[in-house]
Order: structure tokens, then sequence, then C-alpha cells
């Protein structure tokens, strides 16, 4: 299905013409029943665009509910789950119709969702009424409403699906839920205005970041103790973890920098100036490399980890902000937050003399304000594994 593709648009953009552009790239070809799409949550739109990622082009603008914000894929199942913030609902879309087949209602002021490994739950942080509600994604209702801190921003599933960690932005604190009896284990202190999470893929720790103290909270998940609390920038917004597990990378937007921190001593083991007010950070499933949209100046940086060094900086539209990756890893998604677009860069995984090994390959239209991309990949007739 993914043939060849001249990279014509890219030109004007990229801010210089060489000839590598006009080479032709060749995508894999998975056969007539492969569906590959990136899913983007358009605020100011109240839709959400779908692009194929066979060929790069806009499939579909579904409309959804008012202000979708968060947006999450069933790994178990051929649905996409977008949450509308201004309506206090999530829509439902099937992937294979690209349709919205159910709106389920939740709490005040919802931001984001996360789904459970087995695709049987959905957990939503309600930020205006201080509770997490648990849907059934079998029969598409809420089965739980959980109280937590005050303002939630985030719920966030352990692996193995025992345990969710909430973020509560109002109160300085962390809820650890027990998702076999629906109830709140724990609440710990950590700092201020605790917002993005993460937890290590053995569900031994969560790390969070504290925009308004400038640190992460390295909490003990089988204790649920804060075990230290680690000075990073200014105003750390994002955790990138590698799939590993051994490193974080944290997105510190007012010092315009990343800091690393090491998982198993609790350590940062360094920061460096990656670009104009960074807002998101994605590792590569090999563990190589790090990209870091930098929202201040419109470009994506890629960061060789092993190297300890920038290989690339890439011109995109204005205010980058979300970040994916294709199923092949080859090609790169940014959200433009503030030119409503999604730049596609390529890797070339071999690249001839000149070439470069990163460019910005095209600018696909989405809608106003993008700000949560998921990509769902999938054959048709064929249940996920």
């Amino acid at each position: 299905m993914r043939k060849f593709l001249l990279i014509v648009l890219a030109l004007p953009i990229a801010g210089g013409i060489g000839w590598w552009y006009l080479r032709p790239v060749e995508f894999p070809d998975y056969g007539p029943l492969y569906r590959e799409y990136a899913y983007v949550t358009n605020g100011k739109s109240n839709t959400v665009s779908v692009i194929d990622l066979r060929s790069f082009q806009p499939a579909k603008t579904i409309r959804v509910g008012s202000e979708p914000t968060g947006i999450a894929a069933n790994s178990k199942r051929n649905e996409v789950y977008a949450v509308n913030t201004g309506s206090n609902n999530v829509s439902v879309i099937d992937a294979e119709k690209n349709a919205v087949v159910a709106t389920i209602g939740v709490h005040g002021k919802p931001f984001f969702i996360d789904v459970s490994p087995d695709g049987r739950r959905a957990y939503v942080a309600n930020s205006a009424s201080a509770n997490v509600s648990v849907i059934d994604l079998d029969k598409r209702a809420v089965v739980g409403t959980i109280h937590v801190g005050s303002t939630p921003g985030l719920a966030r599933v352990s692996s193995d699906g025992a345990l969710v960690v909430v973020s509560n932005r109002g109160d300085d604190t962390v809820s650890v839920i027990d998702t076999s009896r629906l109830q709140v284990r724990d609440t710990v202190a950590a700092c201020r205005q605790p917002e993005d999470i993460t937890i290590l893929p053995d569900a031994s720790k969560a790390f969070v970041a504290c925009s308004g103290s400038g640190q992460v909270a390295a909490i003990d998940l089988k204790s649920d103790r804060l075990l230290a609390l680690l000075d990073v920038g200014k105003t750390p917004v994002n955790l990138a973890l590698k799939p590993d597990g051994g490193e974080i990378m944290v997105c510190n937007f007012d010092s315009d920098s990343v800091s690393f921190i090491e998982t198993t001593t609790n350590e940062v083991g360094g920061s460096f100036l990656i670009g104009t007010h960074p807002t998101r950070g994605l590792v590569t499933s090999d563990n190589s490399r790090l990209y870091v949209s930098n929202f201040g100046s419109n470009t994506v940086v890629v960061y060789d980890i092993d190297a300890g060094r920038v290989i690339a900086s890439i011109g995109v539209g204005a205010g980058p902000d979300g970040l994916a990756v294709t199923q092949s890893g080859n090609d790169l998604l940014v959200l433009n937050s503030q030119s409503g677009d999604a730049a596609v860069i390529h890797h070339n995984l071999s690249p001839k003399k000149f070439e470069r090994e990163y460019h910005l390959l095209t600018m696909v239209p989405v809608g106003e304000q993008p700000n949560g991309i998921v990509v769902k990949a999938f054959r048709l007739g064929r249940p996920p594994k």
C-alpha cells in the first residue's frame, strides 16, 4: 500500500532546496487489509482529524464533543477514545469505520485518558470534580467514580493494570488507586503542581513532574513512599521514559533544557540545553534516540543518547507540541498547535553521501489547535493481539 511519495511540500518549509528532497521514499507494503492511522484532537474545532499513514494524506474529519484534548488507543480492540474537556464526555471512535459509535459522560473538565493493558477499562481524571471516572469499555459505561485530590490532571495505569497513579495539581499530592477494589490505596505528598506521570515497566516506581517547584518526585509503588525529590529545570512539563526503563528525560519548559534521571538510583545524571521551551519528548523503541519538540523555536531536535549530542534540528510548523511515531518507527509525527497541521519527519536509515538522516517529509493539515495524537495500526478482520 505504501508506494513512493515525492517530497515536494517539504521544500519551501525546510528553508533550503537540496536534491536529496527529490529522492523518492519507499514505504513498507503491509498488504490490502492493513490500516494505520494517526488520530489528532483539535481543541478549537471540536473534531478529530484522521491521517492515513500509508500515504500521509488526510483520511477523515470526525465530529466529537466540545474542546477535545486527550486521546488514547486500545491495544486489544480497534477503538480510539477522545476526551472532550468542554462537554465532559468521552467519544468512542471505531477505527475500522472512523466514526463515533458511543459517547460516555464523565465529570467536570477531563483532560486525559489512559487504557488498561487488557483493553477492558479506561481511566479519566476529572480536574474540576476531584475524581477519576472508571469506564468499562465492554459496556461503554462508567462503572466507578473514585474521589482523589484537588484538580487531578492525569491518571496513569501501570503496566500490570493493578494500579492507577493520579497527579493532583491543586493540593500537591499523588493518589495511588487499587484497580481491583477501585479505591484509593494511599495519598502521597509530593511537590508543587504535580502533572505528568511515568511508571516503570515493572510497576515498581512512579515518577511525577512538578511544574511549580522544578522537581520530579520518585515514588515507591510497593510502599507508597516518597523516595526522593529530584531538582531539574524550571517548569518540568513532560517525562519521556526509555522503553527499557533505565532513564527518564525531563522537558524543562522555562529552562530550555532536558534533564536525565537515572531510575535505578533516583538521581539526576545531568541537563543540557535543547531549544526554546521544550514541551514533549519521545524515545525510540531501541532506546537510542530522543525526539524533543521545541514550542518556542518551532523545531524538533534529535538527540543521540549513546553519543550524548544533538544530531539534527528540523524546522516544522508553529508551536510544535505532541509527538508520535509510525508503526515502523521510521516517521515522526509532530503536532503544530499554532499552525494547525502535523509535520512528518522521515528517518533515512541508510543515507547516501550529502543526504540527511532526518528530513521534513510533508505537512498534513488538521484542525484548529491540535493538542493530542495517537497512532493505531491493525488489519481488517483480525483482532488485535
